[in-house]
């Protein structure tokens, strides 16, 4: 199970380069974002970020050190003790902000919806990886939509309808990788159309269906709900090609722009650094995931390929979203952008779901 001399030398080191200038980053960004000026130091953001960052590391070694294969197998195990700490925090968790998403551990806050996408892969390519099993039948499909709900609906009455999305990509990569036939995608999607209006008056609170309707023109309502996003555009295209410099920005640190180290941490970015910073960010971002599909290309089995899938199709999802919500052009919702936006649990999260794929990549020459 422990790595061995010859396992360590095909990690994938350029991807943990890539992963860890993308957390330095997002560190110094919420370093400038959060910098108080009569104090003449950083917020406890910053901080808690700073610590979280070997926490992520060890995350990461840990999900590199046990071979691949051990973790799917004990994947319902994984799955349960995810579904046990989300129930946990349905009754008992600490609520910031009127929502209930987290449990209160050794000074600092634990969310475990942050960890429902590795379970939800580690199970989905667990159950798939077997070469006699495909999505091709309805009970398979059922089985793989229970577990997908069962984290969508605890997550989502927390409510985090924005984490509970970036399951949805998981399980479609999953199933699609596992022989989906055509027949049943176009069923799923008619289906989808003929609940829309449903969903949309049932499905969704009142706030989230505003926050719709006002993303798609944010002047209707200025000092409101469409505050939020357009501050964001006025972060973005005040950056110009250069940028104002670091700890120049003024949307953010002088809190024109709401959520500034969080969701917003990629219009910060812009403000600071200007295009050329962003397209920078952008190019590490795509080296990460075009590698990490790389590594599902050199997969020695199924379930190594579709393990990698499925985390890097959730990671990608929150990444696009964020970005164009940062520049104006979705709704906003509560999704943080990974590696870079403060939050100690979606970092540790993120650093194991990589290690997950170094593992599946470091061992495409085992037996």
């Amino acid at each position: 199970m422990i790595v061995e001399r010859r396992l360590s030398a095909h990690l994938d080191w350029p991807l943990v380069a890539a992963l860890v200038a993308l957390t330095c980053v997002g560190l110094a960004t919420i370093y400038s974002v959060t910098w108080n000026f009569k104090s003449g130091a950083p917020g406890r953001e910053f901080w808690t970020q700073l610590y979280a960052v070997p926490v992520a590391l060890a995350a990461l070694g840990a999900c590199l050190v046990v071979d691949y294969r051990t973790l799917a197998q004990r994947s319902p195990l994984i799955y349960a003790a995810v579904v046990a700490a989300l129930l946990y925090v349905s009754f008992f968790g600490a609520i910031h902000g009127g929502a209930r998403r987290w449990i209160p551990m050794f000074g600092v806050n634990l969310q475990p919806s942050e960890f429902a996408r590795i379970a939800l892969a580690l199970i989905l390519a667990a159950y798939f990886g077997d070469s006699r099993r495909a999505a091709r039948s309805m009970t398979e499909l059922a089985t793989a939509a229970f577990a997908f709900g069962v984290l969508f609906f605890l997550i989502k009455r927390q409510p985090d309808l924005g984490m509970a999305l970036t399951l949805a990509p998981i399980l479609m990569a999953v199933i699609y990788l596992a022989g989906l036939r055509t027949k049943w995608l176009m069923i799923g999607l008619a289906v989808a159309a003929l609940l829309s209006p449903i969903v949309w008056h049932y499905g969704i609170s009142e706030y989230q269906r505003q926050r719709v309707v006002t993303s798609l023109d944010p002047a209707k309502d200025p000092l409101h709900e469409g505050y939020q996003q357009i501050q964001a555009k006025v972060t973005v295209g005040s950056g110009g090609l250069l940028g104002k410099g670091f700890q120049s920005g003024t949307e953010g640190r002088l809190g024109f722009l709401p959520a500034a180290h969080n969701d917003f941490v990629f219009s910060v970015l812009a403000e600071e650094h200007g295009f050329l910073g962003v397209l920078f960010v952008l190019g590490l971002y795509l080296f990460v995931i075009l590698r990490s599909l790389d590594a599902a290309k050199l997969a020695r089995d199924r379930l190594g390929a579709m393990l990698v899938v499925a985390i890097v199709s959730g990671f990608a999802f929150q990444v696009l979203y964020n970005i164009t919500m940062s520049a104006g052009l979705a709704p906003v919702k509560g999704l943080t952008l990974p590696l870079m936006s403060y939050g100690g649990s979606s970092l540790v999260a993120t650093f194991a779901g990589f290690g997950l794929i170094l593992n599946v990549r470091m061992r495409r020459f085992t037996n």
